[in-house]
């Protein structure tokens, strides 16, 4: 009779037994899943009984594995593990900064602070968190920390622009903070409002641009004293 009770019960359960929705469930109850006894597979169910006998059940889901080993000696050995497929959509709270508690992956810097560079010169900048920003951020990975972190798409160019008073003849014009300038297709010179022609009225090196000027016609020029030298450049 118990038998027959026994085999009755488990038929029960497994008609009323439901399949998961798409979205995760995090509240009420969750239907017992595939009944393997001792697991023989991934993502079976396990099947117990407490000090009382009362019987219970053991399972995984969601992005969780669960591997029986049923060769050791002395029983089975069943281990639950990160890493699985999901089976339900997941949320996962990142830590932002607001809360106290919150999901973490190291090496990625989720902050509400965006990461800044100290100075336009990329060969010396160093890195620091700026205030609560708006607009556009990217995600980007530091080459020196190998951590990904958050950067202003307003910072993701960097500019510069210097404008001199020229002295008769000046032909250098190092820029203020020394910051090293990129190459010259990235380095705009203008005299006066015109622009001259990069690598043929100027060359760059380093932090300076040094002009060159012409005594060939009609493309003859020289510096003036007075002369306007306004220096950009992007990179």
């Amino acid at each position: 009779m118990k038998t027959n009770f026994l085999k009755l019960g488990l038929a029960a359960v497994a008609i009323l037994a439901f399949s998961f929705g798409n979205a995760q469930q995090t509240t009420g109850d969750i239907g017992k899943g595939e009944d393997l006894s001792q697991s023989s597979v991934l993502n079976g169910t396990i099947r117990v009984i407490d000090n009382k006998g009362t019987k219970k059940f053991l399972q995984v889901q969601n992005g969780l594995t669960l591997l029986t080993d049923t060769t050791p000696d002395g029983g089975y050995v069943s281990t639950w593990q990160l890493g699985g497929t999901l089976s339900d959509d997941t949320t996962i709270t990142l830590n932002d900064g607001t809360t106290a508690n919150g999901f973490v992956i190291d090496g990625v810097n989720f902050s509400l602070e965006n990461i800044v560079t100290t100075t336009a010169d990329a060969a010396t900048a160093t890195t620091a968190e700026s205030g609560t920003e708006t607009g556009y951020t990217l995600l980007v990975r530091n080459e020196a920390t190998g951590n990904v972190e958050k950067l202003l798409a307003t910072d993701l160019i960097q500019s510069g622009q210097e404008a001199f008073t020229a002295t008769a003849g000046q032909t250098d014009y190092p820029l203020t903070g020394a910051p090293v300038l990129p190459a010259f297709a990235q380095v705009y010179v203008y005299r006066n409002g015109a622009k001259l022609v990069a690598n043929t009225d100027y060359t760059v090196a380093g932090s300076s641009v040094t002009l060159i000027p012409s005594t060939t016609a009609p493309n003859d020029w020289a510096v003036l004293a007075g002369d306007v030298i306004e220096v950009h450049f992007v990179k």
